[in-house]
């Protein structure tokens, strides 16, 4: 099936393509393919922060080192909507990829790290975490796109003390922090916990270096951006990333997996679709960009959950919801 890219910043039904500022592939999103699943309500759900700048006192390199990661929220989702396999139900769950473990199968590639690309950190319910994110064009170009449990409970409070780190490696943060001044994801998410709609998009503003926010600094005037792309084809080949942060990772370095998406044969009623990955937690959020239109390519979805032992990474299919959310997003 055929699509067409357009722009969601002017209007959803716009054929206008937007590019902004160098190393930005474009906001994009795509004309919707009308039963691909995961459209859900159209309206979004927003949070504004009223005190961004306390998240760069509350953020030490200790509660960083022993944050711990957001892919735990996903799985309450997945066991509340759905069925957790078991190894026994060895059947593909993405087009040539093994569904458990098989020694000591690698399906991941060391990463040197990306401007664009970052660890998020967040407070819910007095827990730390931390997931991963990624610079997004947008007309506010300030927008960090991450999965909707790094953001907001699901169903329930949206986090605390949220913030982008971009370009991170080895505890060095070349293009320091970035705070949250508004959080925004499908209502879908924030009132169901639904993790068909698991995305979520953080509009961010530099902390200083005297700990105050700078608004007068963009985050992808800095770091650079890419597009984003909705209600595309399924099954298309992708490549994803993220920080994972459990063993034999450690969190502290950008790693990927590429390959063609296929369903969940587990829980389709999420309509979600996989690939072939063994990131674990901790990579929650990091984006997926669809392979063979250039260099990164437009972010077509992010990591959301995986089942225990099998080497699958799922993520949500980006319709008219999630389409909705990051217009709402980039526009504030």
């Amino acid at each position: 099936m055929a699509t067409k890219i357009t722009t969601s910043l002017v209007s959803l039904a716009s054929a206008i393509l937007l590019a902004l500022g160098a190393g930005a592939a474009g906001a994009a999103s795509a004309a919707p393919s009308g039963n691909a699943g995961g459209n859900g309500s159209p309206q979004a759900a927003s949070h504004r922060v009223e005190n961004a700048a306390a998240a760069a006192e509350y953020w030490t390199a200790e509660r960083m080192r022993s944050a711990v990661p957001g892919d735990v929220l996903a799985q309450r989702a997945v066991a509340r909507g759905g069925t957790l396999p078991s190894v026994a139900q060895g059947s593909p769950t993405a087009k040539g990829a093994p569904t458990k473990v098989q020694g000591k199968t690698s399906l991941h590639t060391n990463e040197d790290p990306v401007s664009y690309i970052g660890k998020v950190f967040f407070t819910l319910g007095g827990q730390n975490y931390v997931c991963s994110g990624n610079a997004v064009a947008s007309a506010n170009r300030s927008t960090v796109s991450t999965a909707g449990h790094c953001l907001n409970e699901g169903p329930g409070a949206f986090v605390t003390n949220f913030v982008f780190v971009p370009k991170y490696l080895n505890g060095v943060e070349p293009y320091g922090r970035w705070a949250a001044t508004s959080l925004h994801t499908t209502n879908e998410w924030k009132d169901h916990g639904n993790i068909a709609y698991d995305t979520g998009f953080a509009v961010v503003a530099l902390i200083d270096s005297t700990g105050n926010i700078d608004p007068t600094v963009k985050l992808t005037d800095t770091v650079g951006s890419t597009g984003v792309a909705f209600n595309m084809d399924r099954g298309l080949t992708y490549k994803a990333y993220g920080y994972p942060a459990a063993k034999p990772f450690n969190g502290q370095s950008l790693i990927s997996c590429t390959g063609q998406a296929g369903n969940d044969p587990y829980n389709p009623q999420f309509n979600t679709q996989g690939i072939p990955c063994d990131m674990n937690g901790g990579s929650s959020g990091g984006p997926w960009f669809i392979q063979g239109g250039g260099s990164p390519g437009y972010q077509n979805s992010v990591n959301s959950y995986g089942y225990s032992r099998f080497k699958v990474m799922y993520g949500p299919y980006w319709g008219d919801a999630v389409q909705n959310a990051y217009a709402t997003a980039a526009a504030s």
